[in-house]
C-alpha cells in the first residue's frame, strides 16, 4: 500500500514516549484522510475512562463517552483523540458543557457529515447525568438525521443498576 502524505503529518502516533497534557487542549487533535469518502459509514469510539472536574467543587467526574461519526474527507486519529480527552482531566466544566465542547471541537476539526457524543456519567449525590449532543451538516440529509436521532436518542434507557 502506498504511503499517504497525511499519515506522515501525525505527530502523536508511533511516538515511543507520550506526553500527557492535564489542561484542556483541542490542538492535540489530528486528522488523516478518509480512504472511503464515497460511502457513508459510522466510526465509533468507546471511551470508558473519561474524567473532568466539577467547576464548583473541583471533585472528579467520571464518564463513559461514546463518540460516533460519519466521516467526509477527514477522520480523527485515535491516539490524538485519546490525548485530547485526557486533557479534560483538570478542566472544570459541567457534564453538558464537556459533551458540547467535544462536539464543537470535532466538528471544527473534521467537518464530518454527522457526529454524536453521549456521556454516561457516574452518579454523584444519587443522580447520574447522561448528556447527548449531535451535529448534522446543515442543508444535507445529515441535518435531518441529527434532528431525528436527537428526538429519539433515549427511547429505551437502560436500567440504572450497575453504576
Amino acid at each position: 500500500m502506498p504511503e499517504r502524505n497525511d499519515i506522515q503529518n501525525l505527530s502523536h502516533l508511533g511516538q515511543e514516549e507520550t506526553s500527557y497534557t492535564f489542561e484542556y487542549d483541542p490542538s492535540l487533535l489530528e486528522t488523516f484522510e478518509n480512504s472511503h469518502p464515497n460511502r457513508d459509514y459510522f466510526v465509533k469510539f468507546n471511551c470508558p475512562e473519561f474524567t473532568t472536574l466539577c467547576p464548583k467543587t473541583g471533585q472528579p467526574d467520571f464518564a463513559a463517552l461514546y463518540i460516533s461519526y460519519i466521516p467526509d474527507v477527514n477522520m480523527v486519529e485515535s491516539k490524538s483523540l485519546k490525548l485530547y480527552l485526557f486533557s479534560f482531566r483538570n478542566h472544570g466544566g459541567f457534564h453538558e458543557d464537556a459533551i458540547n465542547t467535544i462536539v464543537n471541537d470535532l466538528v471544527e476539526l473534521m467537518n464530518p457529515r454527522y457526529l454524536e457524543v453521549l456521556g454516561r456519567f457516574t452518579p454523584r449525590g444519587g443522580i447520574s447525568i447522561d448528556p447527548y449532543a449531535n451535529y448534522g451538516r446543515p442543508g444535507t440529509k445529515y441535518e435531518q438525521m441529527a434532528e431525528t436521532r436527537l428526538l429519539y436518542h433515549d427511547m429505551y434507557p437502560e436500567n440504572i443498576d450497575n453504576r
